[in-house]
């Protein structure tokens, strides 16, 4: 699921690159001195292309969000693939020692003494 989304994604960015480049510039730029009521240079709002790019501006923004919300739920993510496996390695990771060589707080064994070997001197 969440790679359909990502597709689709994928998709509606590419199209919206396509709409904004073939979009005629509709004059001034940074050089319009800031008018508010000519919201970044936009003469007419009827123009389809104008409104294809608000369309897949849209299309992106809720996809962007579902693939969040299908991610953060954990639907789509199967047991055998690769976030299962990253799972089970993060699971089966080393504890780190304790510094000074004792047992770890949690840790239910007792600490191993050191064995008494032959203390004879020869």
């Amino acid at each position: 699921m969440v790679t359909l989304l990502v597709i689709l994604l994928i998709i509606f960015c590419v199209a919206l690159a396509l709409f904004v480049l073939i979009q005629n510039p509709k004059g001034g730029g940074l050089a319009t001195g800031g008018s508010g009521s000519n919201m970044f240079g936009v003469q007419r709002t009827g123009d389809v292309l104008e409104k294809g790019t608000w369309v897949l501006l849209t299309l992106i923004v809720i996809a962007s969000l579902a693939i969040t919300t299908v991610g953060k739920s954990g639907a789509g993510v199967t047991s055998t693939g690769a976030a299962g496996k990253a799972d089970e390695l993060i699971n089966k990771a080393a504890t780190p020692s304790v510094i000074g060589g004792g047992a770890p707080a949690n840790s239910t064994t007792p600490a191993a003494t050191p064995k008494t070997g032959d203390t004879t001197k020869k």
